[in-house]
């Protein structure tokens, strides 16, 4: 491995020079990169790492080799959002990810600190939501429907051969097996979701281990600084490592993963002890495991609330026992539920369905509550602090957060209604004559809510279609003179017209978003309000009314339970092919690398955050690179999501390092996307701040680029010094895509459309590079020529962090802020 601080210049003379390089979505081999077929690892592991060309790897001990071009790297990040197949199943907590991205997308706020505080603690309650929706579907499926209803009727029972030990006898008052009474099917069944429960706290605590405990670089802000002082969110030590809140998380929502099953149980017991011929022992007992049900719920209640994200500092310190210890205490309600559950009960039979079908009905109640107070938040925040092209105008986090509601409600819906539909075989649940009830009104509902918001979106999809077409047209007649001196082709005109239209749909994704939202808010309260007042499903609801409407009704229902089954199979196959195949990958890639960009800090079993691992490895290359070297200079190159990376490892130096450090972008959904959606984080004045503390930032972007776009930076003052004169701006484009309009002697066949790929092959690229690295020497001149004569500084003491890894000497310019 190279030595970091072999000497490669002598002082007051530029040395030697390095271009990182930061791949974007879908990845890339390091070969791809760096192009060259020859490689070799720098220093990393097999997750993500650091490459160069085999030529390249000791270029720190022959600097006089380098002197016209930089050592290019290639830092590969691939692995951390794909791999083998098994991460596919990831996309089944989707719902989690977006309750987890709605706390990101909040407004800017200055000097609302209470009011952020509330935003947060919204967020982190639809979160515990959703878990509670998620397992008392997995008991409505596994309790109700199959052990209560499918065992206890003998016909649906005995028709299933893996479902026959435990079914109820054909004849009554007949002696079954030992599983066939319904108390013991019911505590078999609630192995399913207490194993769901598991799963996924297994699964959160290993992504954790895996992905997100990397230390970053050392430094301590004060806990009080308030965010109106300027100083970036993404700037702070302890942004990108949350490991106490994400374990407080991971143990409040495993507990209330428990207690929903243990709940689930003792509601079915307890009704029965309650009545004629029940046991007043057991009914004693299930009041006492009620009363510890609702001391555990309000307890992990109270672990959810009582603490947000701190960032001031790496959150080192371990949680006290009364957190580490609710898991276990739930655990242990539960099986004491399962115990008195599976205590012997004559005369116990299962009939109608299970207590609970109001419990769907309270949480979409409550999820649609919290959703509105979000709303009223965002738009109190936007109000007090207007950033321009806010997405939704403060109502994002609003929207995102319903989303994940709607994710949730009908994957849980649909769930239940299709087992139900499976289980009744021929007949029809819910409408009498088949095996069994089927699930809960509220569930058949939102069930066939499916195929209403699928037309909604399929109209929608029409009217973009449209939209592209009619811009199209209104811009193929301008896209020729963009090209000057060419002669008009129209069919080549109409192609890039074309691209350019359908880029442009990025700019209204906002839009869609919120109708969906909206309609989803809609739609749930009629699912809501038509179970409480007909107490029936659509198709019984509507008896007496036309039969067109009866028709409908009927046809949603039944369309929707066969859509889920259609989607969860379709998911699931899209998802392996998407982290198998590259190009596959790219369609949703953007999205999905969006969503777990950021730290998990409102649902810990959201899909693992990849930046925890990329971000601190950036930020020590970069001041690994630099340390105590002025004569060395860095271009960090980033394409796509991977400029969003560089830019959040720059913003983790200190100011002196990052005024050895270039930043070129390219294809950069920096503002177009993250300013818009992330305002607190991404918004116009961050980036300012971030392009006043670099010596350089240059982007590229394209009109034919669905994702990149400008980052119109604004010109407000920022906490550091601007950069220098000649770098004022920052946007270079629109580029030309294609390079050419028609053929040229120099390229005689057609070029094609670039789009988001390939910025390297634009002249423009290697113009800017050039650029950045000119600018980046002449400051190491200045910087030499001012430092010659003056004694040599003893370098400062160096120590060690409390886990063993390097902490950065506080060094600052003269008259700067300290880092």
């Amino acid at each position: 491995m190279p030595s970091d601080h072999a000497p490669d210049g002598a002082p007051g003379k530029p040395g030697l020079a390095l271009e990182l390089l930061v791949h974007g979505v879908g990845g890339t081999t390091p070969a791809e990169m760096l192009g060259d077929p020859r490689t070799v690892r720098i220093t990393g592991d097999s997750t993500a790492a650091v490459h160069r060309r085999a030529d390249d790897k000791d270029a720190e001990q022959h600097p006089e080799d380098h002197t016209g071009e930089p050592v290019p790297e290639a830092y590969c990040w691939s692995n951390l959002t794909s791999g083998n197949g098994a991460r596919a199943l990831w996309l089944i907590l989707l719902p989690f990810m977006v309750a987890n991205l709605a706390h990101w997308t909040r407004p800017a706020s200055l000097g609302r600190c209470r009011t952020v505080r509330l935003h947060g603690l919204l967020v982190r309650l639809i979160a515990l939501s959703l878990t509670v929706l998620l397992v008392a579907a997995v008991c409505e499926v596994a309790l109700d429907l199959i052990a209560w209803q499918c065992a206890g009727a003998a016909r649906c029972g005995q028709d299933r051969s893996w479902l026959a030990f435990m079914t109820a006898p054909r004849q009554p008052g007949a002696s079954g097996g030992w599983w066939s009474q319904p108390g013991r099917r019911l505590a078999l069944a609630a192995v399913l979701p207490a194993a769901v429960v598991a799963l996924l706290w297994w699964l959160s605590h290993r992504t954790w281990s895996a992905y997100e405990s990397q230390p970053p670089l050392e430094g301590t802000v004060p806990e009080d600084a308030p965010e109106a002082d300027g100083r970036a969110p993404l700037s702070l030590p302890g942004f990108w490592y949350g490991k106490r809140l994400v374990a407080r998380l991971r143990a409040a929502h495993t507990a209330i993963g428990f207690l929903t099953v243990a709940a689930a149980l003792t509601a079915a017991t307890t009704r029965h002890d309650r009545g004629p011929g029940g046991s007043a022992v057991l009914e004693a007992c299930g009041r006492l495991l009620e009363g510890l049900v609702l001391v555990g719920a309000a307890w992990a209640l109270f672990v959810v609330c009582r603490r947000g994200r701190k960032e001031s500092e790496p959150d080192h310190r371990s949680d006290s026992l009364a957190v580490t210890a609710l898991p276990g205490a739930a655990l242990a309600v539960l099986l004491l539920a399962v115990v008195h559950s599976g205590w012997s009960r004559s005369g116990w039979t299962s009939r109608g369905t299970l207590p609970g079908d109001e419990t769907f009905s309270v949480i979409a109640v409550l999820q649609g509550t919290l959703v509105v107070a979000l709303g009223v938040l965002g738009l109190r925040l936007h109000r007090v602090t207007r950033v321009p092209r806010t997405a939704l105008g403060g109502l994002a986090s609003a929207a995102v957060g319903m989303l994940a509601c709607a994710l949730g409600g009908l994957l849980s819906g649909g769930v239940s209604q299709r087992v139900g539909d499976w289980l009744d075989g021929s007949g029809t649940p819910g409408h009498g004559g088949g095996d069994i009830e089927g699930p809960p009104t509220v569930l058949t509902w939102q069930a066939s809510i499916i195929p209403v918001l699928l037309a909604l979106v399929l109209l929608l999809a029409c009217w973009f279609a449209f939209r592209v077409w009619r811009d199209a047209r209104r811009l193929t007649d301008d896209v020729a003179a963009g090209y000057p001196g060419v002669v008009p082709d129209e069919s080549r005109s109409r192609r890039i017209a074309s691209a350019i239209a359908r880029a442009g749909l990025t700019d209204r994704a906002p839009w869609l978003i919120a109708t969906v939202a909206a309609a989803t808010l809609v739609l749930g309260g009629v699912a809501v309000v038509g179970t409480l007042w007909t107490g029936q499903v659509p198709g019984e609801a509507t008896n007496g009314a036309p039969d067109v409407v009866a028709g409908f009704a009927d046809t949603v229902q039944t369309l929707g339970s066969w859509l889920v089954g259609f989607a969860f199979v379709l998911l699931l196959a899209w998802s392996r092919r998407a982290y198998k195949d590259a190009s596959a990958r790219r369609t949703i890639g953007i999205l999905w690398d969006v969503g777990t960009f950021w730290p998990r800090c409102a649902h810990p079993f959201a899909p693992p955050c990849y930046a925890e691992r990329a971000v601190p490895d950036l930020a020590w290359r970069m001041a690994m690179w630099t340390d105590r070297q002025p004569e060395r200079q860095l271009v960090i190159s980033g394409h796509s999501q991977g400029s969003v990376l560089a830019a959040a490892a720059v913003w983790q130096l200190d100011p002196g390092t990052r005024r050895q450090i270039a930043l070129l972008t390219y294809g950069s959904p920096l503002e177009r996307l993250y300013g818009r959606w992330f305002p607190a984080y991404f918004g116009p004045h961050r980036l300012a701040a971030l392009h006043g503390g670099l010596e350089c930032w240059r982007n590229l972007w394209r009109l034919t680029d669905p994702i990149g776009g400008p980052i119109r930076p604004e010109t407000a003052d920022t906490p550091e010094p601007g950069p220098p004169e000649e770098c004022r701006g920052v946007d270079r484009g629109p580029l030309h895509d294609p390079l050419v309009y028609g053929r040229t002697r120099e390229l005689p066949l057609p070029e094609p459309i670039l789009a988001h790929g390939d910025y390297q092959a634009d002249p423009a690229f290697a113009e800017e590079r050039a650029g950045l690295l000119a600018r980046l020497k002449a400051r190491s001149r200045r910087s030499g020529e001012r430092t010659e004569g003056v004694p040599r500084q003893p370098e400062p003491r160096q120590d060690r962090s409390e886990n063993g890894s390097r902490v950065r000497a506080a060094q600052s310019e003269p008259g700067r802020p300290e880092a």
